[in-house]
């Protein structure tokens, strides 16, 4: 009853946890994230949690910033650095294990946005250029993408796509992913179509700009009784999604599967493999955000757990290796 208890407790907090209804912009701060490395779980949880990933590495984040938390997206850069976007609209910059300080901030905010209530703020997705350095960020309440400067140092442009607007407020574009040519996709979260799938929507260009034509209309087939909570391109064909499942039997759970891109274009299905599952007795948390990075040892796929600002959840980072041959500089299909 304790456990059914605490699962109603946060369904609730859930719609109203990170937005506490303040208005203010949070000036630039200095934040330093602690980083406590957790027990890596026996080999052989690991062998049937995992199967193809290697688990490098797991963390639990905290900061001294009361802000901090709410992370459901995540940029890598390499050398354990990395930008987190959290739920109420604050990004924060980090490197993992530094006793230096990082920093957090509210989102630039265009004019008319400056009185928004934090619930408007609610950032779930995030995707960069790693040749210009911009950024954009999807907005799960106002179903809106906004266009961000390098280190979101100013906002740019904002769009609120068409298509976009009859998906639920509190289960948008979870993911939003940049491909190599400049096209753009998303996940629609609760945004279901026919045939049990979720719908899919690919930009030919920049979502947030007025010249670029409509989207066209794809589905991913997500595993049984999972949501997508984010998406990364590892190049060629291959894009991973991962996705979440909280019930009163089980608490939070998740699966990352790997799709093979089909043609992108109108009406195209795209299904993953499960890959990864992500249960006890192995850590686990509310599974988010996605991000990765090419190091020496190979690539390395990193993956954040979301607090939503709740003392009864932790901020997990997790650091696996990808096998070599699924990153590539090849074009999507």
């Amino acid at each position: 009853m304790r456990r059914i208890a605490l699962i109603l407790l946060l369904f609730i907090a859930l719609s109203s946890a990170p937005h506490f209804g303040v208005e203010t912009l949070l000036r630039p701060t200095p934040a330093v994230v602690a980083a406590q490395a957790l027990p890596m779980p026996p080999e052989r949880v690991q062998r049937a949690a995992y199967g193809p990933l290697k688990l490098r590495g797991v963390w639990r984040l905290r900061s001294d910033a009361s802000v901090f938390g709410g992370i459901s997206s995540l940029l890598a850069y390499g050398n354990d650095r990395f930008t987190g976007l959290s739920d109420s609209g604050e990004y924060v910059n980090f490197v993992l294990g530094s006793a230096s300080p990082g920093r957090i901030a509210s989102l630039p905010r265009l004019p008319e946005q400056i009185k928004e209530r934090h619930r408007l703020q609610d950032t779930e997705s995030m995707t960069r250029d790693p040749v210009s350095g911009r950024i954009w960020t999807g907005f799960e309440q106002v179903q809106r993408i906004c266009r961000y400067a390098p280190g979101f140092a100013s906002i740019e442009a904002c769009a609120y796509p068409p298509a976009m607007q009859d998906w639920p407020k509190d289960f948008g574009a979870e993911s939003l992913v940049r491909l190599g040519d400049g096209r753009f996709l998303t996940i629609g979260e609760r945004a279901f179509v026919g045939g049990g799938g979720h719908e899919v929507l690919l930009w030919s260009g920049d979502p947030t700009e007025l010249d670029t034509p409509p989207p066209a209309h794809l589905s991913y087939i997500a595993p049984t009784g999972y949501m997508p909570t984010d998406a990364v391109w590892l190049g060629g064909d291959r894009l991973l999604v991962l996705t979440r499942r909280m019930t009163i039997a089980d608490w939070f759970t998740a699966k990352l599967t790997l799709v093979r891109l089909p043609k992108l274009r109108q009406g195209a299905v795209m299904k993953g493999e499960v890959i990864a599952s992500f249960e006890p007795p192995a850590p686990v948390d509310n599974m988010e955000g996605l991000a990765v990075t090419r190091e020496k040892d190979g690539p390395m796929l990193w993956i954040v757990s979301d607090d939503n600002h709740l003392a009864l959840q932790r901020t997990l980072l997790f650091k696996f290796a990808l096998p070599r041959d699924w990153v590539s500089d090849a074009p999507a299909p």
